[in-house]
């Protein structure tokens, strides 16, 4: 007496389960592709030419982190820095002015910050004063525009004097921090 096909070791009946596990895995795989694809994964910040719409610096910067913008005044040639941060969803926000003294535009806006000393220098801190996305007209080298990011230092003035650098930021995916995370921008200072 044979048996039916159904029940033979290489039936349909037996071979059915490995394939609903493979379409299970498939299916719970792509569902995690797509979970990473719009969970969020932090901000990048971005710089770039106003006249060309070249990328000068990707940086990856989580809610809050601050970023610095350090430059020469070019009247008194004093140092000067603004400190930024940026929200959840990439709003970006001066937090602090610090400089040696009042200078041709600086100082302090009535109803802005407090205005403190840290040892030489004036500090207009807890600003947190929303800028939005900005143009930095880049001065020549000797007022060095610098961008300093986690230790990184970025002298604009060096790569391009007399331009307008737009200030740029945006949420991104977990994906898109995870993959970057793997091969980094080629704009991204390492």
């Amino acid at each position: 007496m044979q048996s039916p096909k159904n029940c033979s070791p290489k039936g349909e009946i037996l071979t059915r389960p490995r394939g609903c596990l493979v379409f299970f895995i498939t299916g719970l795989v792509f569902l995690l592709f797509l979970v990473f694809c719009f969970l969020p994964g932090d901000l990048e910040l971005r710089l770039t030419l106003v006249e060309s719409g070249k990328t000068l610096l990707v940086l990856p910067i989580k809610p809050g982190e601050r970023f610095s913008i350090h430059y020469y005044h070019s009247v008194e040639n004093a140092p000067i820095w603004e400190v930024h941060s940026l929200d959840e969803e990439g709003n970006i926000y001066i937090e602090e002015e610090r400089y040696l003294k009042f200078g041709a535009g600086m100082g302090r806006m009535p109803g802005v910050g407090q205005m403190v000393r840290r040892g030489p220098y004036e500090v207009v801190e807890n600003m947190h004063m929303p800028t939005g996305n900005f143009i930095l007209r880049v001065g020549s080298p000797g007022v060095d525009h610098t961008i300093i990011w986690r230790g990184i230092r970025k002298n604009l003035s060096e790569v391009v004097p007399h331009k307008a650098v737009q200030f740029s930021a945006k949420p991104v995916s977990l994906f898109h921090r995870m993959w970057r995370s793997i091969i980094p921008d080629p704009s991204t200072p390492q």
